[in-house]
């Protein structure tokens, strides 16, 4: 039997590294740390409210802070990681935002509270696209998806801050207390975790990736961006959130959160293996669009249900899991280049 007509067998991805595994725990830490730096300080709003003697209206304008400068610094992440690469910008970035917010117990008034939360939402934002390109280079070494575990370390690490947050309301620490606790421990755990991440350019495990493609014929040994079968929890389970029940809200919330569990990381490493397109670009943009979704669609909905009735303005999210049904559609009939 001559060679061309030998059956091709699908390719199982090797088992990883001593490296892909220790380069995996460093990123989750990354992961854990950033989810847990800011949400330390959101069980002290009330504090912090109280101590400057603002009203829930001026504490909502300096608490805007956070978002835009999200928005206005996060297209600047791909540069900062092609300038200095990811491992640095993620794990670097955890330790200058832990210092920014101790700023937070020093601020005088609103105006420097919401600056204070500006630097930390821009500084979030880089780290959160550098965090996340590092956990995708990790993921071509595996072989199979990883990010979206990696994500909900990241929740974690968010449970872990808000319990923090409250722990330290509950024994009256000083709020500079506090964050300065905070800032030597997680601190600490990304310099740690940065002495493991991936070493090299940010396009390593992507020539490795091309040469094993090559050695293989042709069959790719890195997962596909392709599951659109799991993003199509999102748009049946909003549709729960129509019936006027608690428990159908609830699971209709729960399956949303299982659709974006899925979308996410999905859309983020689509954008990331883009062809054309320089390191950490891709994963810019849609990182920030995400972030411009948040900060839009709260009063979107809001705005909708004022015309007519919270339920019709929930079935605006309906609408938008359809579209994301169609496109996330579009980019699995994508014929691979």
């Amino acid at each position: 039997m001559s060679a061309a007509t030998v059956p091709a067998m699908p390719a199982v991805p090797a088992a990883p590294t001593r490296q892909a595994r220790m380069a995996r725990a460093a990123v989750a830490a990354l992961f854990l740390t950033n989810g847990a730096v800011f949400f330390n300080v959101v069980p002290r709003y009330p504090q912090i409210k109280a101590d400057l003697g603002l009203s829930n209206a001026v504490l909502g304008t300096a608490l805007a802070g956070y978002p835009i400068g999200a928005l206005l610094a996060g297209l600047l992440a791909g540069a900062a990681i092609r300038r200095f690469r990811s491992a640095r910008v993620a794990a670097f970035g955890i330790v200058v935002t832990t210092v920014a917010t101790l700023v937070i117990p020093v601020a005088p008034n609103w105006v420097a509270l919401g600056g204070a939360l500006f630097v930390v939402g821009a500084l979030d934002s880089v780290v959160d696209v550098a965090q996340n390109a590092h956990g995708l280079r990790v993921q071509r070494l595996y072989g199979r998806s990883i990010v979206n575990s990696l994500h909900g370390v990241w929740s974690i690490g968010a449970v872990l801050g808000g319990l923090m947050g409250s722990a330290a309301v509950g024994l009256r620490l000083p709020l500079s207390v506090h964050l300065s606790i905070s800032a030597v421990l997680f601190s600490g755990i990304a310099l740690v975790a940065y002495r493991f991440l991936l070493p090299g350019p940010e396009d390593a495990e992507r020539l490795a990736e091309a040469q094993d493609l090559a050695a293989a014929d042709g069959h790719p040994a890195a997962p596909p961006a392709r599951h659109g079968g799991r993003r199509s929890f999102t748009g049946p389970a909003v549709r729960m959130l129509a019936v006027p029940s608690i428990a159908t809200a609830l699971a209709g919330f729960a399956l949303a959160g299982l659709g974006v569990a899925t979308l996410v990381p999905a859309a983020m490493h689509t954008a990331d293996e883009l062809p054309g397109l320089p390191d950490g670009t891709g994963l810019t943009i849609v990182s920030w669009l995400l972030r411009g979704g948040l900060l839009l669609s709260p009063p979107l909905v809001g705005f909708v249900a004022d015309l007519t009735s919270l339920r019709v303005g929930l079935l605006s999210v309906v609408l938008a899991g359809a579209i994301t049904v169609v496109l996330a559609r579009v980019l699995v009939n994508r014929a691979p280049t």
